[in-house]
């Protein structure tokens, strides 16, 4: 997956000083791989990354991006809000719209998980009843073998004659 500069770097300022938390910490919060962010660490140290900020338009972010923007955003104190949306290139509607874009995600996910489910339950009632119908023709032809075998005891084979 590819990254926009200024999510690679606000995941880089995370993990280098003066915040140095760990790579796996950001990378469980921001779900972005450990090593795509070892990737980009070994870069900067090469001094082959390109630390142009390339400003996307905010459309252009993937649902991963937003995501972690929106979150990001919510544990930002408000009197810091403007400062952190003018680094990420955004404005407050853009944090807001993407909300309401995720909420319509998981609302769509859980529609079809819904559905998913509705239709399993409807398969696995017809396997039910085809189960239910092959138990009950498997003790009658059982039922039937007994009492063949019973007869034939009683009465002889009848082939025999």
């Amino acid at each position: 997956m590819k990254y926009s500069t200024a999510f690679r770097n606000n995941m880089l300022k995370k993990v280098i000083p003066p915040e140095s938390r760990s790579v796996i910490e950001v990378s469980k919060e921001t779900g972005v791989s450990t090593q795509t962010i070892y990737g980009w660490l070994k870069q900067v140290k090469e001094g082959s990354i390109d630390e142009r900020e390339d400003r996307m338009k905010p459309g252009d972010r993937t649902l991963s991006e937003k995501f972690t923007l929106v979150m990001e955003s919510k544990g930002i104190p408000s009197e810091s809000q403007g400062e952190w949306l003018r680094s990420q290139g955004l404005h407050t509607e853009h944090v807001h719209q993407w909300e309401q874009e995720l909420r319509e995600v998981v609302r769509e996910g859980s529609k079809k998980a819904e559905e998913k489910r509705k239709s399993r339950q409807k398969k696995n009632k017809e396997l039910e009843r085809e189960l239910a119908r092959k138990e009950k023709a498997l003790a009658e032809m059982a039922a039937l073998m007994a009492l063949k075998k019973k007869a034939d005891a009683l009465w002889g084979d009848r082939e025999d004659d």
